[in-house]
C-alpha cells in the first residue's frame, strides 16, 4: 500500500497547536492508520513538536524505515511507543524539563 493511499484512509485523532504566553507552541498531530507504518507495529502516526524562539527543541515522530523517535536539543534517540496517551504524557515531560 503506497503512502498516499495510507494518508486517505487514515483517521485524525489529534491536530492542535497551543500557543503559550512566552511565545513557544505546542503542536500535536497524531492519526490512526488503517496499517502500520514499518517498522513501527502500532497503527499511529504522529508528530509532536514543542518549539520556542522559531526552533524545534522537543520531537516526537514515527516515518517509515526509521520507527519511533524523539529529539530533544538536537539529539535523536528511539523512543518506545505503547499508546497514544503515554506518548502526549512523555513529550509534555520532556516539555518541563527541557532546559535552553
Amino acid at each position: 500500500m503506497q503512502m498516499n493511499d495510507i494518508q486517505s484512509k487514515a483517521i485524525s485523532l489529534l491536530n492542535r497547536c497551543e500557543r503559550r504566553d512566552d511565545g513557544s507552541s505546542v503542536h500535536l498531530v497524531i492519526w490512526k492508520l488503517p496499517t502500520a507504518l514499518l517498522p513501527c507495529q502500532h497503527h499511529f502516526k504522529y508528530r509532536l513538536a514543542y518549539i520556542v524562539n522559531g526552533i524545534c527543541v522537543v520531537r516526537y515522530d514515527n516515518e517509515r524505515g526509521k520507527g519511533d523517535h524523539r529529539h530533544v536539543n538536537g539529539q535523536e534517540e528511539s523512543y518506545l511507543f505503547s499508546t497514544p496517551e503515554q506518548l502526549i504524557r512523555d513529550f509534555r515531560a520532556d516539555i518541563l524539563r527541557w532546559k535552553p
